[in-house]
C-alpha cells in the first residue's frame, strides 16, 4: 500500500468548505484498501479522505501513577536505566541497567560495573528483586543480576513470538557497543538464564550508544532491528564515525544472524532532531502498524528558564562535568508506519517532563522502557489500560527510579469533533467480518453515528445516517447499530466508505470483527 507523506495537520480546504486530502494523493493511493478484519487507528489520517465541521486530532498523554522500582542496591545506582518490559502472560519481568557514577574533582567517576538486572512481579505494579544467585557482587550472589560484560551496558530483551521458536529460545535480547562487536545476540528459556547466541556481534554498522532492540514482525514474517546511528556517521571510505545527529536504521532478519535491507528511518513533515532512544515495537491490537516512542535529545543551553528548573545546584554540579547533565532536556515522542521505514512522527511530546518536581526537567528524565504492558485500572470494573515506565531520580541521589504511567488502550491519539459536530468520511474500503466496533469517548451530551456509503458517496439502504443509533458512552469495543441491528455482513467484501459523524466525541479506532 503506498504511503502518503503528509500529515492531517497540514490538508487543504476546498471552496465547499470541506477539507480533503485526495488531491494530494497519488493515483496508488486511490485504490480501495483491504481494511480486512485488522484494527485501524488514528495516529495519522491513513483512513481519513474528507472532515467537515470541526474536526480536530487530539495527542493524548500517559498520566503519572506511582514509583514502581527504585534502583538503590549496591549493584545499581544513579545511572541505572535502559529498561525493557516483557510481559510474558501473568508474568512482567523488568529488565535494566544497574550502574553508578560519582562526580569527583569535576570528573564523571563510575563506582560499580555495569550489570543487567531484573524485576519480576505479577500484575505490573509491584515488583521485587530476586535473590538468583547468578553473579557476584562484593562477595554476594544475593542479587538480582541476571548478565554482566559484553552487551550489559544495554541488553534489550524481548519474547520471540516466532511461531516456530524454539521453547529454549524463546527469550531473546539484544545488546553491545561498536568497541565490543556491535549488537549481540543472547537466549533465555526462562528470562532468568541467559547465554551468547553466537561469538560475534550481528550488527556492526552503527553507533550503538543506546538501548538497540528487535523482534518478530508477524506482519511481513521476518524479524525487524531497530538501532543507534549518527546521521554523515559513515564516510565514503566506509568508515564510522560519531558525527552528525542521533537517528535510527533499520534492517529485517530471517534468523536474526543475517540481516539484509538496510535503511535509515524517514519521517512525514517532521524537522530534524536528535533521538537518543527508538522503543518501536508492532501494537498488540494491531500489530500491522508498528509504534516507536523515541525519546527526543534537547540541548537547550544556559538561559533564565533553564536555571529556573529544579534542583539548580545540582544541576550546575553536573555540568562542571559535562554541560548535558546540566542542560540537556528529554522527552519522549510517539511514531507510527506501515512499512517499518517511512514513520508518521508526532512533532508534539506524547510524555512531558510535566510539572516541575525534584528529580525532573533533566538528560534522560522520562525515558521510557521499551515495551507496553497492560496492567489493572484503579477504577473497580473499568478495562485494563497501558502501562508505560518512565525513569526519574538520575544522576543525584541514592538510584535512578521508575515511576508507572497509564493511558487507555489505542488511546495515543483520536479524531474529535466540538459540540457542535463535525464528520469524516473514509478511504474507499473492503472488510471481513459482521460488525463495526469503535473505541469511543462521548461527553453525556455527546454522540457518535456512522453511515455506510458506496464508493461514490451514495448513502446504502439501510445504513444511513437516519438509520444509524446514536452511539454514546466510553467503551473499548461498542459495536454500532442501525435500528438497533449490527450486522453488516451483507456488505462484507464490498468496496465502501464509512461517513463517522462526531459530537463532543474522541474517536480512538474502528474495526470490522466476526
Amino acid at each position: 500500500m503506498h504511503r502518503r507523506e503528509f500529515l492531517a495537520s497540514s490538508v487543504a480546504v476546498s471552496a465547499s468548505g470541506i477539507t480533503t486530502r485526495a488531491a494530494r494523493r497519488s493515483a496508488k493511493d486511490h485504490s480501495i484498501y483491504n481494511m480486512g478484519s485488522r484494527r485501524e487507528l488514528f495516529l495519522d489520517d491513513f483512513l481519513i479522505e474528507k472532515t467537515r465541521g470541526k474536526i480536530q486530532f487530539q495527542l493524548h498523554h500517559p498520566q503519572p501513577r506511582e514509583l514502581v522500582l527504585h534502583m538503590n542496591d549496591a549493584w545499581e545506582g544513579t545511572s541505572s536505566g535502559y529498561t525493557t518490559m516483557v510481559q510474558d502472560g501473568d508474568k512482567y519481568f523488568m529488565y535494566y541497567r544497574g550502574h553508578n557514577f560519582d562526580l569527583v574533582d569535576n570528573q564523571i567517576r563510575f563506582t560499580v560495573p555495569e550489570s543487567t538486572c531484573v524485576a519480576i512481579s505479577d500484575d505490573g505494579i509491584n515488583f521485587n528483586k530476586p535473590k538468583l544467585g547468578l553473579y557476584e557482587h562484593d562477595g554476594s550472589k544475593e542479587n538480582n543480576i541476571i548478565w554482566r560484560g559484553a552487551g550489559a551496558h544495554n541488553f534489550s530483551p524481548f519474547l520471540d513470538t516466532r511461531p516456530d521458536c524454539p521453547a529454549e529460545e524463546r527469550f531473546k535480547a539484544f545488546g553491545g557497543l561498536r568497541h565490543n562487536g556491535g549488537m549481540r545476540l543472547f537466549k533465555s528459556p526462562d528470562g532468568v538464564h541467559w547465554s551468547a547466541a553466537h561469538k560475534d556481534g550481528v550488527i556492526t554498522n552503527g553507533a550503538f550508544d543506546s538501548a538497540n532492540i528487535g523482534f518478530w514482525d508477524p506482519t511481513i514474517e521476518k524479524y525487524r532491528a531497530y538501532w543507534r546511528y549518527f546521521t554523515e556517521g559513515i564516510t565514503e571510505e566506509k568508515v564510522w564515525k560519531p558525527a552528525g545527529i542521533r537517528a535510527i536504521r533499520t534492517a529485517v532478519s530471517d534468523d536474526l544472524k543475517t540481516w539484509t535491507d538496510f535503511k535509515d528511518l524517514r519521517y512525514t513533515d517532521s524537522p530534524d532532531q536528535q533521538m537518543y532512544t527508538n522503543n518501536v515495537i508492532p501494537y498488540y491490537r494491531a500489530p500491522h502498524i508498528l509504534l516507536g516512542f523515541p525519546m527526543r535529545y534537547i540541548e537547550r543551553g544556559w538561559s533564565p528558564s533553564m536555571r529556573a528548573l529544579p534542583d539548580l545546584e545540582k544541576r550546575e554540579f553536573r555540568a562542571a562535568a559535562h554541560i548535558r547533565y546540566g542542560t540537556a532536556l528529554t522527552e519522549t515522542q510517539i511514531m507510527s508506519s506501515r512499512d517499518g521505514v517511512l514513520f508518521d512522527r508526532v512533532n508534539e511530546a506524547f510524555l512531558r517532563p510535566g510539572v516541575q518536581r525534584p528529580d525532573s526537567w533533566y538528560y534522560a528524565h522520562n525515558e521510557v522502557a521499551w515495551n507496553i504492558a497492560t496492567t489493572k485500572s484503579s477504577l473497580p470494573g473499568a478495562p485494563d489500560e497501558m502501562a508505560f515506565y518512565a525513569s526519574a531520580g538520575r544522576w543525584h541521589g541514592e538510584g535512578s527510579k521508575l515511576i508507572r504511567h497509564t493511558i487507555r488502550q489505542d488511546g495515543f491519539r483520536s479524531v474529535g469533533g466540538t459540540l457542535s459536530g463535525g464528520e469524516i468520511i473514509t478511504r474507499p474500503l473492503t472488510f471481513d467480518g459482521k460488525r463495526l466496533d469503535i473505541n469511543f469517548s462521548t461527553s453525556a451530551a455527546g454522540t457518535v453515528k456512522v453511515e455506510i456509503q458506496t464508493v461514490n458517496g451514495q448513502p446504502i439502504e439501510g445504513f444511513t445516517l437516519e438509520d444509524a443509533d446514536e452511539v454514546f458512552g466510553d467503551e473499548l469495543d461498542r459495536s454500532v447499530t442501525w435500528n438497533g441491528k449490527t450486522d453488516v455482513s451483507e456488505l462484507a467484501g464490498k468496496p465502501i466508505r464509512l461517513r463517522i459523524t462526531l459530537s463532543d466525541a474522541d474517536l480512538y479506532a474502528v474495526k470490522f470483527s466476526a
